[in-house]
């Protein structure tokens, strides 16, 4: 049936577009060429036969086949609802007891996904809005406020916070690191500001990977498709010392364009190569140093007009010490430079420094104590266009922050209250308080009832005070110079259980109240222009969040996720703003979504997950459905191939984005060959 569904003419149509096969060569025998812009897909054409003949060579050699490593990291639902996660608390707890809407992504989840990029990894959580915008742009935010530019979901990849100050949010085309090394990424939808500070106000998405210890050895990893053209990997891991261990890889990929509504070829094709290291020192069983970076350097097409350039680096120094059984501390330290060159629009040169250090330790039998402080300085270079600059367009920021949570053991190991608060100065608003609380009720061994009160805080941008459109006066668009805070009360209400030992649910429900929400007001009533960023907004939202994991067998698993969101923005009195929120929240009512997991005889692997998404009323784009699917065998323990389809349902489906500017995207198909040294 799914075959019947697929295009596969325009597929094949599509391969020999991006590989440069001449039409009627459809055949590799006699007569069929590949020229030399084919490389890509010759060279896995090669790699693939190869590979698999040298496989089943192998195989029919071998009388008992080794299991897997993915047979070998399979978890029951009681032990996934064990799983130790740190970003509710900053210490170490178990899912189950996490006193958040909560959910952990795991490393076999994202290898068994097809997920090819950290944002398409991000799908495997429910509780998060993950659209495609184009071929690299995405839109991701948890519980509302969803844009190309969506400023209140914080993002750290190991222990960094990967930030642009031009609107608070993140560039998702340079977030990369190789899959494989990733151990866990844990995503919690609602405030997490009392631990982690401003902008993760909706929500706050840790990407954690795997120590050096844990990746010794060699990865190789390729191959390419219709729309991921081109890809390749590698990292090896080795020891220095028997306390010294490290990692390094590499990688690159290619992707093709996106499609405008009519099918014509949006023309923002691109290209990244990126490699980076890791080194961990076990210094004594007190001390862990870490030592790690990365590397990043690609082009994506614009139509018309020269490539967009983006490259960057940065380096992350940290050292965990354990004092005793009941208190440890971490000093981290990390700097981070970014440039992007859009031509035609802007150039920026960003260099960010960070320090961050925190403590934790027990205090008598009823406290667990969390504090810890921290300075960031970033120096923000852009260039201005005649179309919009950033005045001034060279500036220095500087944040201070001081955070502190007891964690409250009220009735021992079944009612713990969590209380805190984070201090933050910055140069545009000053001091910030974001305190809250938490109460955890353990009502059995396998059920948990959660409550939580918070305050959290947007701070403003570098767009919301000093971007000016066009880059001279007279400006049609204005950044404000009152511009403030943005401000959250949430009240949210949690419940897991697992009723038996292969189920497990969990419901988070929430209402948050906004104030300050950022407007466009005209500057003067008796002109039209300039419109000028303001605070002329408030409004709630309210909603739920479902998750269901059942273990049918113990070959086959099912997780399902639905949530339900309701958006109310209005002008305050004075405001005249008559968006109504259109220009801030960009979200669907509803999701659904279901994945399944099958492991079948021969040592193959069948995974698929639909998703149904309604519409998003204000930018027009309609509900659709979508299905995605691998295929994945592991002929002996270290070689595994797999074929993925995505948006197999559509030749091309919109995702996001007004009419005027919107953008499609393609059913893809691409092949895959891992192997472990």
């Amino acid at each position: 049936m799914l075959a019947s569904g697929l295009n596969w003419k325009r597929m094949d149509a599509k391969i020999a577009k991006n590989h440069g096969f001449r039409p009627g060569n459809e055949g590799v025998g006699a007569g069929a060429q590949f020229p030399r812009g084919a490389h890509g897909w010759k060279r896995l054409t090669f790699i693939v036969c190869g590979l698999m003949t040298y496989a089943s060579h192998l195989s029919a050699q071998t009388e008992a086949v080794v299991p897997s490593p993915s047979e070998l990291k399979k978890l029951s639902v009681e032990e996934l609802m064990d799983i130790e996660v740190t970003s509710v608390s900053k210490h170490a707890e178990k899912l189950s007891e996490a006193a958040a809407a909560i959910q952990v992504i795991t490393q076999e989840e994202i290898r068994r996904s097809g997920a090819s990029s950290l944002p398409e990894a991000l799908r495997l959580a429910s509780n998060l809005e993950v659209a495609q915008v184009d071929s690299r742009q995405w839109a991701i935010s948890a519980r509302g406020f969803n844009s190309t530019t969506a400023n209140k979901l914080l993002v750290l990849i190991d222990g960094r916070t990967v930030y642009t100050p031009l609107y608070a949010g993140v560039f998702w085309d340079v977030q990369d690191t190789l899959l494989e090394d990733i151990e866990r990424i844990e995503v919690i939808s609602g405030p997490g500001a009392t631990l982690w500070g401003a902008n993760a106000v909706n929500g706050v998405i840790n990407v954690t990977t795997k120590k050096a210890k844990d990746t010794q050895g060699l990865i190789l990893e390729g191959g390419g498709g219709t729309e991921l053209r081109d890809f390749a990997g590698l990292r090896y891991g080795g020891t220095l010392a028997s306390n010294l261990h490290y990692r390094v890889y590499g990688k690159y990929f290619e992707r093709d364009s996106s499609v405008l509504p009519d099918g014509r070829d949006a023309t923002n094709d691109w290209r990244v190569g990126q490699g980076g290291f890791r080194l961990d020192w076990d210094a004594s069983e007190a001390n862990l140093i870490t030592l790690q970076g990365d590397g990043y350097d690609g082009r994506a097409a614009q139509a018309g007009v020269s490539n967009t350039g983006m490259s960057g680096g940065n380096v992350v120094g940290r050292w965990s010490h354990t004092v005793s059984e009941s208190s440890d501390f971490r000093l981290q330290l990390y700097y981070d430079r970014t440039h992007r060159n859009i031509p035609g629009t802007f150039v920026e040169d960003l260099d960010t420094y960070d320090a961050d250090f925190q403590h934790h330790f027990l205090l008598g039998e009823r406290h667990d104590i969390v504090w810890g402080l921290g300075y960031r300085l970033i120096d923000d270079d852009v260039g201005n266009s005649r179309g919009l600059a950033f005045l001034p367009p060279h500036v220095s920021r500087q944040w201070f922050s001081a955070f502190a949570q007891d964690e409250i053991a009220l009735v021992k190991e079944r009612l713990h209250l969590s209380l805190g608060t984070k201090i933050e100065h910055n140069d545009y608003t000053g001091f910030e308080f974001q305190p809250s609380g938490r109460l955890a009720w353990k009502v059995s061994k396998g059920q948990t009832l959660w409550t939580a009160i918070s305050r959290a805080v947007r701070t403003p941008s570098r767009i919301d005070r000093e971007l000016f459109s066009p880059g001279s006066s007279p400006f049609m668009l204005a950044g404000g110079p009152e511009f403030i805070s943005e401000n959250l009360i949430s009240y949210e209400l949690g419940y897991r259980i697992q009723p038996h030992a292969r189920l497990s649910l969990s419901l988070a429900a929430f209402f948050n109240d906004y104030d300050h929400i950022r407007s466009l007001e005209r500057a003067n009533r008796s002109s039209p222009i300039p419109i000028v960023f303001a605070n002329g907004q408030k409004g709630e939202s309210y909603g739920a969040e479902l998750t269901i994991d059942y273990r049918v067998t113990e070959w086959w698993r099912l997780r399902a996720g639905y949530t339900e969101l309701q958006i109310h923005i209005r002008p305050e009195g004075g405001s005249t703003d008559s968006t109504f929120g259109s220009t801030e929240s960009h979200d669907p009512n509803r999701q659904f979504f279901v994945r399944s997991s099958v492991d079948l005889p021969g040592h193959l692997e069948l995974d698929s997950g639909f998703r149904y998404v309604t519409h998003i009323a204000n930018q027009r784009v309609p509900a659709y459905g979508e299905l995605d699917a691998r295929l994945g065998w592991t002929p002996i323990r270290n070689l595994e191939f797999s074929i993925v389809g995505q948006n197999l349902l559509h030749n091309h489906h919109a995702e996001f984005g007004s009419l005027s500017s919107r953008q499609e995207i393609e059913r893809s198909v691409y092949g895959k060959v891992l192997w472990r040294f």
